[in-house]
């Protein structure tokens, strides 16, 4: 008999479900993470008596009401609606492309107008689009690529927009109302008291060792569990045997301001090719905070290598073939359950990570 029935690798979201939802029928948990605190990317820190989320803005938003309903178990969430602002060379713009954007841009007034300029400018390309330039200005014209899309691409990407593949953007959301809302889903909202309430709530009871890398010591950790729930990325557990998934990550500058309110907005992207950060994010109005102070971040892209925090998939036909294969051995581990953002290789929104993890627990049982 081991000591535990789960040893859970990493401390995010999906490990958190699993630990919370075994807890309730009693069972031991040992929770293994590499960095020095628990909650994944989701994980704030107190800054000024802001909650600063540390690993990037973090807004959750869902139509999925079991979803919602179920965060909402764990903590109350605030009414806080995403409305980003785009900063092209000190020139505003309201995010998503919608009525005020077009209104901005090009002086117009009605929704007639905007498609008319719009359709207008997609005339330009001709024929299936062979590169992301062409999607995109397919899809919302040259102005608005050229100040909004372009430039934002090219940093995250590292990478020309005529050197990127068309499908990474297979839609812009454009909108022919004045709705400055990011998300078209039913509900959204923060974690009042931040994400961290939420993430004790899911580890209550669990024994943790965080400073702590499984896979130097997997022997000693598969030992003490009766199953292994494994979040982290999936070419490492099997010692990168047929190459290494690619990822993109982010680095991050944080300061602490002596003023009030820095920007007026949690975020503001920053869309032309020069400024080096894609955006910056000010914490304290995810919570409507009135301190004296206030908290930035600044982010910026970069190319990810062993070692770094992995942020987003690189989902090209390349790599989703790599991962198949990847996804071919974990399903022979009889004791291991994959899943998550890493292990699953798959860019989640934190209620898909819920629902993935709740689905696999009503799938495979407790």
């Amino acid at each position: 008999m081991k000591k535990y029935d789960y040893v859970l690798v990493g401390s995010g979201l999906y490990a958190g479900v699993w630990a919370y939802e075994a807890r309730k029928r009693g069972r031991q948990c040992l929770v293994v993470e590499k960095r020095d605190h628990i909650g994944g990317n989701v994980y704030c820190e107190d800054m000024e008596g802001i909650h600063v989320h540390r690993y990037g803005a973090h807004i959750f938003h869902t139509s999925d009401r079991e979803v919602w309903d179920y965060v909402n178990g764990l903590a109350e969430f605030n009414r806080y609606t995403n409305s980003p602002v785009a900063n092209y060379k000190g020139e505003m713009f309201n995010m998503p492309f919608n009525m005020n954007t077009f209104s901005k841009m090009w002086g117009v007034s009605t929704p007639e107008e905007a498609r008319l300029m719009i359709e207008k400018q997609k005339g330009v390309i001709t024929g299936e689009p062979k590169n992301l330039e062409e999607q995109a200005i397919s899809l919302v014209g040259t102005d608005i690529y050229e100040k909004l899309v372009k430039g934002y691409t090219e940093k995250q990407w590292g990478r020309d927009c005529r050197e990127l593949p068309a499908f990474i953007i297979k839609r812009l959301p454009v909108r022919f109302t004045y709705d400055n809302n990011y998300f078209n889903d039913r509900y959204q909202g923060i974690p009042i008291g931040g994400y961290n309430v939420i993430m004790d709530k899911l580890f209550e009871d669990c024994t943790i060792h965080t400073g702590i890398d499984y896979l130097q010591h997997k022997d000693y950790y598969d030992k003490l569990g009766e199953k292994i729930i494994y979040t982290g990325a999936i070419d490492a557990y099997f010692q990168y045997q047929f190459g290494k998934l690619e990822y993109r990550s982010l680095r991050f500058e944080t300061e602490i301001l002596d003023t009030e309110n820095y920007q007026g907005v949690a975020v503001v992207n920053y869309t032309d090719r020069e400024t080096p950060y894609t955006r910056i994010i000010e914490h304290k109005h995810f919570e409507f905070g009135t301190q004296p102070k206030t908290v930035i971040t600044r982010e910026y892209p970069a190319a990810w290598e062993e070692g770094m925090e992995a942020y987003y998939t690189v989902n090209d036909e390349k790599n989703q073939n790599l991962y198949k294969q990847y996804a071919g051995l974990a399903a022979g581990e009889k004791n291991v359950i994959f899943g998550g953002r890493l292990a699953e290789y798959k860019y989640y929104d934190m209620d898909k990570v819920i629902a993935s993890a709740l689905g696999h627990i009503k799938e495979k049982g407790i």
